[in-house]
């Protein structure tokens, strides 16, 4: 797996969340801006799905097993876009909870995924 890319999608994951935290202290909903850093994260998020298709395509083997991987990869992917679907029914400052919630989860399960790898 690419590490530097796992290590960036968390990294940008924790910034996104704490963004998000910051706009609910404020009592803010989501706002344009903070769809735009969701895009990133995302974009981030399907660029290490498409790597890890790819790796997997090669021939190459998570430590603990594809099926498992794969669901990771997936999960890790539509993390994000599912908090901001939320966050979109709920205009809120539990909106922007919501967002930072699925941010710190997007981060745990980098962890995960590294670690699933055999990193």
């Amino acid at each position: 797996m690419f590490d530097a890319l796992t290590a960036a999608t968390a990294v940008a994951a924790l910034a996104l969340a704490a963004w998000c935290g910051w706009a609910a202290h404020r009592d803010q909903p989501t706002k344009d801006w903070h769809f735009i850093g969701m895009a990133v994260v995302s974009l981030l998020a399907l660029v290490q799905l498409v790597i890890g298709v790819v790796q997997l395509a090669r021939g190459e083997k998570p430590e603990q097993g594809t099926t498992i991987f794969v669901a990771y990869l997936i999960g890790a992917f539509a993390c994000i876009p599912a908090a901001g679907f939320m966050s979109l029914a709920e205009r809120t400052r539990w909106g922007s909870v919501t967002v930072a919630a699925g941010g710190i989860v997007l981060a745990v399960l980098e962890v995960r995924l590294y670690d699933i790898w055999g990193g």
